[in-house]
């Protein structure tokens, strides 16, 4: 039977089997829909610095994400799953660093597969879990970081993890839990001003997309990807 562990990101070391990293506000809500605009490939990094040393390996490659929450100068993109659902991005190779989400990509050592998810992808995510019936499959919860309770992220994990179980969760129930998360409470407060209603929006829609977002690695980099597969 499947052992499900959760981490939070300063244990993401600890992470083992299949390690799903969740990241719901909003990295990899952002990453799915870069991916449904037809980008070929996300390279997740950990710096700026990094970001930008890359690109110049991929000199046609596109960056997005956030320091902060709010995007770096020089990059392409911010961390907007609604920005980002407006681009024509087909082919292209885009390069992401965030302040959680590829902090807990590109620092997991242990895995046997490593897979980035969110509610967006939360059926598919299940379903390919279900196809490898794994022993052990680790959440690390990267909202759970920075004085965060990233309980938008563990919300998530336990939805997908109940699906694999074969339950009938209630989506709403789980998504319920972003606006009452700390960064949830923040929005409603109205201290997050980089962070859009449409973004939330976004963010809370279930099992939008078919895929799941598995990582590989190539040279001295991580590579995140769309897998269809079958059932």
């Amino acid at each position: 039977m499947t052992r499900f562990e959760y981490f939070p990101l300063s244990r993401v070391q600890e992470a083992h089997g299949v390690v799903v990293v969740i990241d719901v506000l909003r990295a990899f809500t952002t990453a799915a829909y870069a991916f449904d605009r037809g980008a070929e490939k996300i390279l997740p990094v950990s710096t700026i610095a990094e970001a930008f040393n890359l690109k110049t390996q991929f000199p046609e490659s596109l960056i997005m994400g956030e320091e902060n929450g709010v995007k770096p100068e020089g990059f392409d993109f911010g961390n907007s799953p609604l920005d980002i659902s407006k681009q024509n991005l087909k082919n292209r190779i885009i390069i992401q660093r965030t302040s959680a989400g590829t902090q807990g990509l590109t620092q997991t050592k242990n895995h046997r597969i490593l897979i980035a998810a969110s509610f967006v992808v939360a059926g598919a995510t299940a379903e390919f879990l279900k196809s490898i019936n794994p022993e052990t499959v680790s959440f690390i919860i990267t909202g759970q970081s920075m004085g965060r309770d990233g309980d938008e992220d563990r919300a998530c994990a336990e939805y997908i993890e109940r699906l694999y179980l074969g339950d009938e969760p209630i989506p709403e129930d789980f998504t319920a839990r972003i606006l009452t998360s700390t960064v949830g409470q923040s929005f409603m407060k109205k201290n997050l001003r980089y962070l859009a209603e449409a973004d939330i929006e976004m963010s809370s829609l279930v099992n939008i997309f078919d895929f799941v977002m598995l990582v590989k690695s190539e040279a001295r980099y991580r590579v995140l990807y769309p897998c269809w597969f079958q059932k």
